[in-house]
């Protein structure tokens, strides 16, 4: 039987293949009763984790993972952000996000931003929410929640994230992230990535974007939205975050997470609860969001 030429696509796959059949694990805290454990934010003392099919979310302490409550939401919780001070919650199916007390999971307000509300990201100021279904992204006073503006961008808007001058939009359906500059939501540019982009993170002086259907993460120059380089981590990339020095991509579709270098080199593989989405770094460890496990995984007490 002829033998198949492995072309360079090929090679990628089975390096991440290889390294995930090799991959160790993280510690995996079940959240009880929880159902569908899909976002994950750090407030600095607590992990918080959107249950998106109880409409509640659960608060775990970062030093020793012990949950330390489950609060009542609203109707299917897709997103999470820390503002300084509040979590904040995206609601998609209640088209409404909450700001929500730390200390005792206190509802301190409620306001509506727009249709299925997806993404969240502070920018150090303001509080930014894509609103998957009207294809805009909204600006919010985090201390009144005043909408301050609204803006249109691509198809399906998802992942957000800011560099700290400007936003970072993923518009999964049309396979490309948009910037707008934070100060006024001016649309800076539009920029092709890879099939159905999720998850934006800001780390190294690039936007990393990581590609659901495509398998893959795309490094953007935040300057002019160039490819710097596409990189294959595993089937489903889903959640992204930066701890400093490396990123860590959930794969949602092979149960894991995988880090990967600054210069987009996978350098190891983690085996992870089933079907994770979010991901975060509280300053010392990662923590992942296992959807179809009802718990997350950490690299806490590894």
């Amino acid at each position: 039987m002829k033998k198949k030429a492995l072309v360079p696509g090929m090679l990628c796959a089975l390096l991440v293949a290889a390294l995930a059949a090799f991959a160790g694990s993280l510690t995996e805290i079940s959240l009880g009763a929880s159902r569908g454990p899909e976002a994950v934010a750090f407030d600095g003392t607590y992990v918080w984790i959107a249950q998106k099919h109880a409409n509640t979310v659960t608060r775990v302490k970062a030093t020793d993972g012990t949950v330390s409550g489950t609060f009542a939401v609203g109707i299917r919780p897709v997103a999470l952000a820390f503002d300084g001070k509040a979590i904040w919650v995206a609601n998609s199916q209640s088209d409404n996000v909450m700001r929500v007390r730390t200390t005792d999971g206190v509802v301190v307000f409620t306001l509506a931003t727009g249709d299925g509300p997806d993404g969240l990201t502070f920018d150090g100021t303001n509080l930014w929410v894509s609103n998957r279904q009207d294809n805009r992204v909204s600006k919010v006073r985090v201390q009144d929640g005043v909408v301050l503006g609204t803006f249109n961008v691509g198809r399906l808007p998802s992942g957000l994230a800011s560099d700290g001058t400007n936003i970072w939009v993923a518009n999964s359906g049309d396979h490309s992230v948009t910037k707008l500059r934070a100060k006024d939501g001016l649309k800076l540019g539009t920029f092709d990535v890879g099939r159905a982009p999720y998850g934006v993170a800001y780390g190294a002086s690039s936007i990393w974007v990581t590609n659901f259907f495509s398998g893959n993460v795309t490094k953007l120059r935040p300057s002019d939205g160039a490819v710097l380089g596409t990189f294959p981590v595993g089937d489903g990339a889903a959640g992204v975050a930066f701890d400093g020095a490396s990123l860590w991509v959930a794969t949602n579709g092979t149960n894991g997470v995988v880090r990967l270098s600054t210069s987009g080199a996978v350098t190891a593989s983690y085996a992870t609860g089933k079907k994770p989405f979010g991901v975060t770094f509280d300053g010392s460890n990662i923590w992942v969001a296992n959807f179809g496990s009802n718990s997350v995984s950490t690299t806490l007490l590894k």
